[in-house]
Order: structure tokens, then C-alpha cells, then sequence
């Protein structure tokens, strides 16, 4: 091990020693530098041409958003990306580095990533002129070259090209029409590279017109200096739709030098946002064993997809896959929670423990004026419910149709509760508790086996999850009553439940 370790060090060495140190060194080393977009279409098509992949951890925009992009770097645009929130814009933006080259040469200690052999500052000029070919040279990665911001009202033409400074006129004793007096926003000290804004319609429009010279004619003109700076950059931007509504505008002729506009969206399928949800989500908890129910997984991307038709939200807005991400989360929380207060080995999320989770619904969703009426805990509630509903309903048999024709394979369990048989479930009940309370009504188990012993096929312990599932479900299908006390759900039998609310009524 250590003799690969010598090897690999010394072949590092080797490479560092390979590099060029001045103009003349790069010169004789035969390296030509091409401008930032071309060097982003040479290494995309050589990833495109050995089918390597483009964007790794981004799901379910192989054959939409990828494409878009693809093209647009293809045809040297740049482009924005409009989408509503949570859609994976900021992630690949900045994954745009690995289509650059690893390294680059710049004049050492340029500002503005001087190209050796056309710097474009006044210092990098000077140091040509001054040295010729024994002008140093230094070598920067990829990271040296992104560049990003989030527009905000505050951002100023000098925080992204730049302005006169007169501390460096002061110190250099250079008067204020002196190129060496220029200190250069974030865009220029991005040069030869990639540079994103973030929320573009958030940047006031007087601030936008400042980009036209730079999307049109790529250089920039600070102040009142005559001179032009020809900047070598890939702008790429990101936008939310209900920007333009509500906080400001991409101003139409700077959206017209924008080359390509590409869509995002949230996952298409329940299959995919699986698959975001768990890629993204922390679920590993040390030296307990976590065992989370494919039911629960799904009742939790099927909650976002309800969320993203509801009356009661904004839909302009979006709702967030980190809505989903972040609910798994909890739910693990909550059953970690009671795993040590109860010194239990297993970590087993129960579905009582979606309900004492709604702090991770509540904050990821705005609502409209009817929602705010109903409330926002009602609503998560409800979103829930939903999604509960739509799941049992994909395994089970209608229970209201069942009844009706006769020959309903929820009887025996409904009868239980009909007989006056309650059962009390928490997030705080041990595990043989939890066991002991759903195994006393009758039939639930084997309605268990009969529908849901696929989801619990390669771990037993699950079914006790499916059979609180399905009393969950019979609740949502109005088979079931739930009284809610703190974090306490008591399941009783619907018709008592009515009766009971008439007898209090009067």
C-alpha cells in the first residue's frame, strides 16, 4: 500500500513539475487555449461520445431538462433555468464545473484570470510588457473558476462588474481616469469561467441593463472609462415563475440576449420522487438498525404530489421536494426518539409517526386565502390523509363498495369496532405495546397477510406498520373513526362516534 501510495505521489510531482511556470514554458509546451464555451462543448461532446454521465444525482431529467441543457452548451448559449423551487436548479448549475478542464493558466496574481496570451486587465498588459515570455504563470482548478450570486435588491452594479476604488488611487498615488484604479466586481473575477445568478428577477431592472453589453458584446465598461473589457464567461442564470408576479421581472431585452430557456420540473412519477427522496434523505442513525415500511414511503411522495393539486396552496409557489425529503426525515427522528426513551434496538417508523411529523409539511407549503382559513396544521393534516387514502385504495379493495356488495373483507375488523372495541395507538408506545394493541382486534392481521405481505416480505417485523396502515385507511374511507389526543389516536367504530357527537350536542 504504501509503495502505491510513493507511486501515486511521485506521478503528482511529476505532472506539477510538467506544468508550464512561464508564457514562454507554455508556449514550447504547444497548449492553445480556446474560449470557456468551447472548452465546455469539447468536454461535453467527449463525455456525450463515451456515454459518461452528465449530471450525477440528478433524477428524472434524463429525457426533459438534460437535453435542454445539453443543447444549449452544444449551440454556446447562455441559458437560464426556470422552475419553481426545489427543482434541483441551483445543483446543476454548479455541477457545470465538471465539463470544464481541470486545470487552466492564468498570469499569476490576475485579478480577472488573465489569459497569458491576451490578458484582458491593465495589470496583466503591463506584467506582457514588462516580461515577455518570462511573464510567471499559475494554474487554476475548477472550482477557482465558478462564480455565484443571488440577486437581491440590494446587489449593485459594483458588487457585479465593478467600480473606481479610491483606497487603491489613493495608496498607488494614480489619478481616478487610471485603469489601475478599477477594482472588479464577482463577474470579471470569474473570467474565463462560469457565472451564475441566482433568482434573476430579483435584481432590479436598472441593475439588469448593466448585464446588456456583457450578454451582447461580452465586455464591460466600468464608469466613465473609455476603455471596453472583453470578458471570456458563460452567464447562466435561475428563475422561479412566480418571480414575475411578485417580486420583479426579467426585463425583456435582457431575457432576449439569453440564448436558451429551459424548463425544470418535479418529479413526473411516483417511482422517480422515490428515488430523489431517497438519495437525498439521512436515514443511517448510528448503531441502530433503521427499518422504514415501503407504505410509508409511499404515503410521503404521494403527500407532495397531493400538496402540488391542492385548492388550499399555491401553486405558484411550488411545493418543494424537500418537502418529502425532510418528512422522512422527521418520521425517522420520531421513531429514533422513541427507540432510546423506550431502549430499543430497532429504529421502526409507525404511521402515527407521519402525524407527529407535520413540521416538516407546515413549513414547506404557502397557502392561499382559503387555506389560511382552514389553517396551516389542518391542511398538512389533510395532505396526509390524502395520500393515506390514495395508497390504501392502490392495495386494497374499495371498503364502501365491499360493504355495500355484501362481501366485504374488512367485516371481521370493522366488526370488532362495531362490538365496542377500540384500539389506542401513540409514538411513545413500546414496541410490545404497539404489538399487543393492534393484535387484539380481530382480522387485522390477516387482512395484513392477505394485502400487504409484499411490503413486508423481506422483514417481518413490518406487518405490525401495514396493519396500523390499514386502520389508518379504513379512517380516511369514513369505515373508522380517530379521535386525536395530543399524541394519542384512539380508532372506534364510525356510528358510535356520530351518535356519541348528537348526544353531546343536546
Amino acid at each position: 500500500m504504501k509503495a502505491i501510495n510513493f507511486i501515486v505521489h511521485k506521478m503528482k510531482n511529476m505532472r506539477s513539475k510538467a506544468k508550464a511556470a512561464t508564457l514562454g514554458a507554455l508556449k514550447e509546451s504547444g497548449y492553445q487555449l480556446i474560449s470557456v464555451k468551447d472548452e465546455l462543448r469539447k468536454n461535453l461532446l467527449k463525455k456525450l461520445e463515451n456515454r459518461e454521465e452528465i449530471f450525477e444525482g440528478i433524477i428524472g431529467y434524463e429525457h426533459t431538462v438534460a437535453p435542454g441543457i445539453i443543447n444549449a452548451i452544444l449551440s454556446r448559449h447562455d441559458f437560464i433555468l426556470l422552475g419553481q423551487r426545489g427543482q434541483a436548479k441551483s445543483r446543476i448549475l454548479r455541477q457545470l464545473t465538471s465539463l470544464l478542464d481541470e486545470e487552466t493558466p492564468i498570469i499569476k496574481g490576475s485579478e480577472v484570470n488573465d489569459n497569458p496570451f491576451a490578458p484582458v486587465s491593465k495589470a496583466g498588459m503591463d506584467a506582457l510588457l514588462d516580461h515577455g515570455d518570462d511573464v510567471e504563470i499559475e494554474w487554476i482548478g475548477r472550482e477557482q473558476r465558478y462564480g455565484e450570486k443571488l440577486a437581491t435588491p440590494d446587489v449593485t452594479i459594483s458588487d457585479l462588474i465593478g467600480d473606481i476604488d479610491p483606497i487603491k488611487a489613493a495608496v498607488n498615488r494614480l489619478h481616478y481616469s487610471h485603469e489601475g484604479v478599477i477594482h472588479f466586481g464577482i463577474i470579471p473575477r470569474t473570467n474565463r469561467g462560469i457565472f451564475t445568478i441566482n433568482e434573476l428577477p430579483d435584481l432590479q431592472p436598472r441593475i439588469q441593463v448593466g448585464l446588456f453589453n456583457l450578454m451582447q458584446e461580452k465586455d464591460i465598461q466600468i464608469r466613465g472609462f473609455p476603455v471596453r473589457i472583453p470578458i471570456d464567461i458563460l452567464m447562466v442564470y435561475s428563475a422561479n415563475p412566480e418571480d414575475y408576479t411578485n417580486r420583479g421581472n426579467i426585463i425583456t431585452p435582457l431575457k432576449d440576449r439569453i440564448g436558451s430557456q429551459i424548463l425544470t420540473h418535479y418529479p413526473k412519477d411516483v417511482a422517480t420522487g422515490l428515488k430523489i427522496t431517497s438519495q437525498e434523505s439521512w436515514v443511517e442513525r448510528g448503531n441502530r438498525t433503521v427499518q422504514i415500511s415501503d407504505l410509508l414511503r409511499e404515503i410521503i411522495e404521494l403527500t407532495a404530489i397531493e400538496a402540488r393539486k391542492s385548492e388550499f396552496i399555491d401553486q405558484m409557489s411550488g411545493v418543494s421536494a424537500r418537502l418529502t425529503i425532510a418528512l422522512l426525515e422527521n418520521i425517522i427522528s420520531n421513531a429514533e426518539r422513541r427507540a432510546f426513551i423506550c431502549s430499543e434496538d430497532n429504529v421502526q417508523p409507525r404511521v402515527c409517526d407521519l402525524f407527529a411529523s407535520l413540521s416538516a409539511v407546515t413549513g414547506k407549503i404557502e397557502l392561499v386565502y382559503e387555506g389560511e382559513q382552514e389553517g396551516v396544521v389542518n391542511v398538512a393534516k389533510g395532505l396526509l390523509g390524502k395520500a393515506c387514502k390514495h395508497v390504501f385504495l392502490k392495495y386494497c379493495v374499495d371498503p364502501y363498495k365491499a360493504a355495500k356488495s355484501g362481501t366485504s373483507p374488512f367485516a371481521e375488523t370493522i366488526g370488532h369496532f362495531k362490538a365496542k372495541g377500540t384500539v389506542e395507538i401513540s409514538d411513545s408506545m413500546t414496541a410490545a405495546d404497539y404489538s399487543k394493541a393492534l393484535m387484539r382486534v380481530r382480522g387485522l392481521e390477516n387482512l395484513a397477510d392477505s394485502y400487504f405481505a409484499e411490503t413486508y416480505a423481506d422483514d417481518p417485523a413490518l406487518k405490525l406498520t401495514a396493519m396500523e396502515f390499514i386502520l389508518e385507511g379504513l379512517h380516511q374511507n369514513s369505515m373508522l373513526s380517530k379521535d386525536e389526543v395530543e399524541n394519542r389516536r384512539v380508532y372506534g367504530d364510525m356510528l358510535q362516534r356520530m351518535f356519541s357527537d348528537l348526544d353531546d350536542e343536546t
